[in-house]
C-alpha cells in the first residue's frame, strides 16, 4: 500500500481534493487546514472529495470528510461530491451514513493533472488527538450505528485530552 497523499485543485471557487493511497490521521492537521483555507476563500463555490486512489481511508479522515460535508451544507447550503471507484470504500462510505451528507458517486474525474500536492506538515501529540475526537465525534453525529461504533474510543479519548 502506498503511503497517504493530498493532491488538490482549485479553478474559480472550485475545489477538487483528491486522496490517494493509505490516508491515516497523520495527514489529519493539514487536511482540517485546507477546508478551513477553502472555505474562507471569498470565491468558495464546490468542492469534489476523489477517493478514487485512496486504498484505505481510516476513521478520523472519514470524520473530517463528513466535518468537511456538514461545513459546506451549513455555510453554503451546498452538497460536496464524493468519487469512489472502490466497492469495498463506497460500502463504508454508506455503511457510516455518508450517502446523508455527500452525493456519492461511482466514477472517476477526467483528469488530475492539475492537483498539487499538499506537504505533509508535522502537528503536535495534542492537536493531533483533538482532531481525531473531532472527526470521531463527527462521525457519531452522522447516524446510530456511527455513535455506538466510536462510543469507547471517543469516551477514551476525551479523558486522555
Amino acid at each position: 500500500m502506498q503511503p497517504g497523499r493530498i493532491m488538490v485543485a482549485e479553478h474559480q471557487g472550485s475545489n477538487v481534493i483528491k486522496l490517494v493511497g493509505d490516508v491515516r490521521l497523520t495527514l489529519c492537521n493539514v487536511l482540517d487546514d485546507y477546508f478551513e483555507e477553502m472555505f474562507s476563500s471569498t470565491d468558495f463555490s464546490s468542492v469534489i472529495v476523489d477517493l478514487t486512489e485512496a486504498d484505505n481511508v481510516d476513521s478520523t479522515t472519514l470524520g473530517l470528510l463528513a466535518k468537511l460535508a456538514l461545513m459546506a451544507k451549513k455555510r453554503f447550503q451546498f452538497v460536496p461530491v464524493i468519487l469512489s471507484t472502490n466497492p469495498d470504500i463506497t460500502r463504508v462510505l454508506q455503511s457510516m451514513g455518508f450517502d446523508r451528507v455527500f452525493k456519492i458517486r461511482q466514477h472517476p474525474l477526467h483528469t488530475d493533472q492539475d492537483l498539487g500536492e499538499l506537504p505533509q506538515v508535522e502537528g503536535s501529540e495534542g492537536a493531533v488527538k483533538e482532531k481525531v475526537l473531532e472527526a470521531h465525534r463527527v462521525l457519531m453525529g452522522l447516524n446510530d450505528t456511527n455513535r455506538a461504533r466510536f462510543r469507547e474510543l471517543v469516551s477514551m479519548l476525551e479523558k486522555k485530552c
